[in-house]
């Protein structure tokens, strides 16, 4: 599985990114090791999750979320359903 995901930053900025492993993605994110983007902005939290069988669609998706104004990413964030923020119970 892959996965899409937007971040909620510490000054309240989005970030959105793609990973076949949520949860260590997390992790290494929160440990200022993920991007330049987030290691600025500690802590981040998983605030959207979607879920892809392949690669190929996650980047699309990534990309699709990447092109969208901050108020249209919140209304996406709003709109979601509780279980897709915890996927099989990952640690957030």
């Amino acid at each position: 599985m892959c996965y899409v995901y937007i971040l909620e930053c510490s000054d309240n900025s989005l970030y959105t990114g793609w990973t076949v492993n949520i949860d260590n993605r997390l992790k290494v994110h929160n440990e200022g090791k993920a991007s330049k983007y987030t290691r600025a902005r500690l802590p981040v939290k998983l605030v959207y999750l979607e879920e892809y069988n392949s690669k190929i669609e996650a980047q699309k998706r990534e990309w699709e979320i990447k092109q969208l104004t901050r108020r249209k990413k919140l209304e996406l964030i709003k709109g979601a359903p509780d279980q897709k923020l915890n996927p099989n119970n990952c640690q957030l």
